[in-house]
């Protein structure tokens, strides 16, 4: 079960895990409709930070303009159906942390579907805090990586509001405090660093260690039962799965 010992490569975001093209661009699309309402009906990127990270993960993902300007148009009340965004807590296989963050025309079903998997795969919903509280809210940027890495994270650590920094296997993943994630991508793209992802998450303050193989199948199906879903778009957790 090597290669699963990063937080980060547990947290599932469903517009990289899911390679059906047809469905990022459809989660994709939820994300910048939800940003524009939930930003105050602002559709200007640069006036509304949360849309900027969503069409910037758009076009990372190749989705075309035209998808873009129809998800904006849909916040805007000119079509579509109406989409929220809606959070569920609780705890998986071994009590393990999950936050399943969703965008959904039909809080009902969604919920049901949410509970239906918990409930028949070893794991239970709980109350809105109940896990959350374990988990701090932060930035992630990610940048390529050099021949010399460790010259270049110590170049990052000097960059003001930079919290810290983690090697991943082609990546550089930098930590910020939330409200910090733009100011810091600006600083890194100003000392010519290229910043290929930018996004809010939700990182575990203690992680719970899964040392057994079977435990750790079990937990891993688990996700991946909830990534399936339709209007799942990210899940944060809190297991570390160790050999």
């Amino acid at each position: 079960m090597s290669g699963h010992s990063k937080w980060a490569t547990i947290h599932r975001d469903k517009a990289v895990a899911d390679h059906k093209r047809g469905k990022i661009f459809t989660q994709l699309g939820r994300a910048i409709t939800v940003a524009v309402r939930e930003g105050g009906g602002i559709s200007d990127p640069a006036s509304n930070f949360r849309l900027r990270i969503a069409i910037e993960k758009a076009r990372v993902a190749s989705m075309p303009k035209e998808n873009i300007k129809r998800a904006i148009q849909q916040a805007q009340g000119l079509r579509g159906g109406q989409f929220e965004s809606v959070t569920y807590e609780g705890y998986g296989p071994h009590q393990v942390g999950i936050i399943v963050e969703c965008m959904t025309d039909n809080h009902q079903r969604t919920g049901q579907e949410v509970k239906n998997i918990f409930n028949k795969n070893g794991g239970s919903l709980a109350r809105p805090g109940a896990v959350s509280f374990q988990f701090e809210k932060m930035g992630l940027l990610t940048i390529s990586k050099s021949a010399d890495s460790q010259e270049l994270i110590l170049k990052v650590m000097d960059i003001d509001g930079v919290r810290d920094v983690e090697e991943a296997s082609d990546t550089i993943e930098i930590y910020t405090q939330a409200d910090q994630l733009e100011a810091v991508r600006i600083a890194l793209e100003e000392n010519s660093f290229q910043v290929t992802s930018a996004e809010l998450i939700l990182k575990p303050k203690v992680t719970v260690v899964i040392a057994q193989e079977d435990k750790a199948r079990k937990v891993l199906e688990f996700v991946e039962k909830l990534e399936e879903l339709d209007d799942v778009q990210k899940i944060f957790t809190n297991f570390d799965i160790k050999k």
